[in-house]
């Protein structure tokens, strides 16, 4: 990766913060593709190597991926993988899909007309990205959505409440579509939600939203069983 080049003075304090965020996102791929397992320590010697940096723009970018779940931060024995237990997913993952079912419901009665076009090319683009077998590039696409949803829903205390319970589970959503599948069901469940939405059903909207977050978590905890889960 060989981030840590020199930069020209006058890049002054952007410097830093830009390298952080280029070590988070080869961190965060190698987290979410599975190549650093949930439970799994952060060896920052063999990464501060592996990218070319030293150990600060490393530790700010752990402290990004900690501030999304991927990561667990921990007072004197340093940085693991987050795993979350099957347990703490199923306590979750209801709570947030009660969450996108709500803004569902709100998005549909109060997104523009822009933002339901909008919503409809990403999901165009997700299925674009199912038929090319993209998967870093469907879920990155997959996550837009979902926040689009959430920013037309209007809600702000939705939005806070949502940020908290996702960032608690956003590594289990990756793994949620292993399977081809599943993968084809989700896109299918999303094109219905893009219709939904286009439609202003909210009664419809809500329920499908809630249950395209369930079908994650049945994927997710099967897959658990089967052995098949990237962790």
């Amino acid at each position: 990766m060989n981030v840590d080049r020199p930069v020209p003075e006058q890049a002054g304090l952007l410097a830093r913060p830009a390298l952080a965020v280029q070590v988070a996102d080869a961190l965060r791929s190698l987290i979410l593709e599975g190549e650093l397992k949930g439970g799994e320590k952060i060896r920052e010697i063999e990464l501060t190597e592996r990218f070319g940096v030293s150990r600060t723009p490393l530790r700010e970018a752990m402290k990004i991926l900690a501030a999304e779940g991927l990561i667990d931060l921990i007072p004197n024995r340093g940085a693991t993988v987050a795993r979350r237990s099957d347990a703490e997913l199923a306590d979750a993952f209801p709570v947030l899909a009660a969450l996108e079912g709500i803004a569902g419901t709100q998005a549909a009665e109060r997104a523009t007309d822009a933002e339901i076009a909008e919503i409809g090319r990403l999901t165009a683009r997700l299925r674009a990205a199912v038929e090319a077998g993209d998967r870093p590039g469907y879920f990155e696409i997959n996550q837009q959505i979902h926040a689009a949803i959430l920013a037309a829903s209007r809600n702000e205390v939705l939005a806070r409440t949502h940020a908290t319970v996702a960032g608690q589970i956003h590594r289990a959503r990756y793994q949620a579509n292993l399977t081809r599948s599943r993968w084809e069901k989700a896109m299918a469940e999303h094109e219905r939600i893009a219709e939904a939405l286009a439609a202003r059903d909210a009664a419809t909207l809500g329920p499908l939203l809630r249950d395209h977050m369930m079908a994650k978590l049945t994927a997710i905890l099967g897959a658990r069983r089967d052995k098949t889960a990237i962790d």
